[in-house]
């Protein structure tokens, strides 16, 4: 392939990280498949990642020589049919109407649309630059995704929504896809996994930050002591987020807001 050691070494580093990123909502699907049913879970995280490889794997098919890109997005690609698949099987009429037009609209329409306006409108190194940004683009709006369970977090003073391995998992993925980039000197691959590593770092600082037994019951002794009042809606929102159901589909969230290989 043409790379240094070094490259080749942080390149299938990335890819075994990546794999296992992949592989994370497998419980999901198994619960899924158990019930027979898709109880409250939603599609648009796997369709999402399933445009995404299909970017990079465009990217990795007119930039030529970055077979690892090709390998682990190829692999994605499978995988996350696989689990789109399982879930137009099991979920009711709506969600599954839905989910097609989605995936129509997404993974069928936009997709083409990138590829055909590419090929017509722009050849050679032209065109690798284009796809390239696109891939930028489209992998800094999915690794912004991850805010969402951050602000819960602080919210709710509680790391229960926010595993650590999967963040530090894919954390090691960011700095080591960075580094294959910068080794490569591909600066598509190296600039949105600058964003992956400092929302991944941010996410490790706010579970040791608020992972503290017994801090929330400490906060509330002070509050009753104090005499703090608490408003009836501040109740009703912490009712809503300790049922489980609903901690179910956070936590899905949170494994599939975070699946980019790259």
């Amino acid at each position: 392939m043409g790379h240094s050691p070094w490259a080749l070494t942080a390149g299938i580093l990335g890819n075994i990280i990546s794999f296992m990123v992949f592989l994370a909502p497998m419980s999901t699907f198994y619960r899924i498949y158990k019930k027979r049913s898709t109880e409250g879970f939603q599609a648009v995280p796997y369709i999402v990642a399933l445009f995404s490889a299909m970017l990079w794997l465009y990217y990795a098919f007119i930039k030529t020589n970055v077979l690892l890109l090709t390998i682990i997005n190829s692999i994605g690609c499978v995988i996350e049919a696989i689990y789109i698949a399982v879930f137009l099987a099991y979920a009711h009429k709506k969600a599954r109407v839905r989910a097609a037009k989605i995936i129509l609209l997404l993974d069928g329409g936009i997709f083409s649309a990138i590829v055909l306006s590419t090929i017509v409108l722009s050849k050679g190194d032209t065109r690798v630059k284009v796809v390239g940004w696109i891939c930028v683009g489209f992998a800094v709006c999915v690794f912004a995704a991850p805010l969402s369970i951050m602000k819960l977090v602080i919210a709710t003073k509680s790391v229960e929504f926010m595993p650590f391995n999967l963040s530090f998992f894919l954390t090691i993925s960011a700095v080591a896809w960075f580094s294959y980039g910068l080794l490569i000197k591909d600066l598509y691959v190296m600039l949105p996994n600058v964003l992956g590593f400092l929302f991944g770092l941010a996410q490790m600082i706010l579970y040791v930050i608020y992972k503290k037994p017994g801090g929330n019951k400490k906060v509330d002794e002070k509050a009753v002591k104090k005499n703090i009042a608490v408003k009836p809606a501040a109740i009703d929102d912490e009712q809503k987020i300790m049922t489980e159901e609903w901690a179910n589909q956070v936590k899905d969230k949170m494994e599939n807001d975070n699946m980019m290989p790259v």
